[in-house]
């Protein structure tokens, strides 16, 4: 029986096992933490990830290892795949953790990115505010997610609170200044590639955000058949330069009819969670399949689907599971704030159907301002 390694043992390598279970499949996994929610149902190892010799003992049981999220340090994905396969690559691995590394990939791709200047001083802020202009957001290069290590940058007077913020992280983590996009809509490709070069794409997906975190997410997104199809080819050069085994996430802002790449996430995602119900083969099980060489599974939708993000806490389940078309999913995570601690999916036959159920939705839980934007979308047709 073939057992996958997961480097992070949060809601994403729970979420993995959970789907590779039908497929005969065995984990183990590798958390720094005690209470890592994936070890609630799959063997755990407690070790920083850096710690050789228990990255020693995980190598030996398992086939193949792969990853939860991105900030697992690339030279223990390197060190591990000097001794077993690792998918995704530690290459994509370090490209993916460094906004600059990262969006300098794009940009030698031909994929469009908001303007970008590298910060190593308070003089270099001061000189890429003047090439860029304002409004601006200075972010930490490394180990910022969901709006985390991030300062917008309005006016003047915002620039010496955004050093007092970051500054101290310019000679560590590394600083990116990035141009403000005023964008109408945010998007993305959830994708996956094989090992022998096949590339599969789910249908595009729109999302929105409160505080920087996914708040909901709607699939299939409306959007015309040429934006679509550059996303994904988007999507395809990326996972092609970097030789990509596994399913990863082209996160992209429409502005002015326009598609400008905002980050890549290498692994399965939060924008995708859809696909467990809405999707012929969900993200999981096709990056499971990618990893091992399997083939991979079909990704087309199946009806229109919405995901809703709990955060912080979680609402009642009742008026989601009282729902024909509501699925729920319960990290077994404790409360706090800004954590993501469970979602919600409903998935209908047609988008009047998933309006219908998510106004009721919204309503039962006191969530109308979480739901509002996508009843907007859905009302645009």
């Amino acid at each position: 029986m073939t057992t996958v390694g997961i480097l992070g043992g949060g809601q994403l390598a729970r979420m993995l096992a959970l789907s590779g279970a039908p497929l005969g499949l065995r984990f183990l996994v590798l958390d720094s933490t005690a209470d890592a929610c994936a070890a609630q149902f799959v063997p755990s190892l407690q070790a920083d990830y850096r710690d050789q010799p228990a990255l020693a003992e995980f190598a030996s049981r398992i086939d193949v290892a792969t990853f939860d999220f991105e900030n697992v340090p690339a030279e223990s994905a390197q060190w591990l795949a000097e001794r077993i396969p690792v998918f995704p690559s530690p290459r994509a691995l370090a490209i993916a953790q460094d906004r600059l590394a990262e969006k300098s990939l794009f940009r030698e791709l031909g994929i469009g990115t908001p303007d970008f200047v590298d910060i190593d001083s308070r003089d270099s802020l001061l000189a890429a505010i003047e090439k860029i202009g304002m409004p601006a957001i200075l972010k930490t290069r490394r180990l910022g997610y969901d709006g985390k290590g991030q300062f917008r940058i309005k006016s003047q007077a915002d620039i010496d609170a955004a050093w007092e913020s970051l500054g101290s992280q310019a000679s560590s983590v590394g600083l990116i200044l990035e141009a403000f996009v005023p964008f109408q809509r945010e998007l993305s490709v959830v994708a996956v590639r094989g090992k022998d070069g096949e590339f599969r794409a789910w249908p595009i997906t729109e999302n929105w955000h409160e505080s920087g975190v996914l708040s909901a997410s709607l699939a299939p997104a409306t959007v015309d058949e040429a934006l679509a199809a550059a996303a994904i080819a988007n999507a395809r050069r990326v996972a092609e330069a970097l030789d990509y085994v596994g399913v990863f996430a082209l996160e992209l802002f429409v502005h002015e009819g326009r598609l400008l790449a905002n980050e890549m996430a290498p692994r399965v995602h939060n924008s995708g969670h859809w696909t467990i119900e809405g999707a012929e083969t969900s993200q999981f099980e096709n990056h499971l399949r990618a990893v091992l060489g399997l083939p991979l599974g079909n990704t087309r939708s199946i009806g229109e689907s919405c995901m809703l993000n709990w955060i912080g806490r979680l609402p009642s389940a009742e008026p989601i599971l009282a729902e024909a078309c509501g699925h729920w999913h319960d990290y077994g995570k404790t409360s706090r704030v800004g954590r993501k601690v469970g979602h919600a999916t409903l998935r209908a036959g047609t988008r009047a159907e998933l309006a219908e159920a998510l106004v009721r939705v919204g309503d039962a839980l006191e969530r109308t301002g979480q739901v509002q934007p996508v009843l907007d979308r859905l009302s645009q047709g």
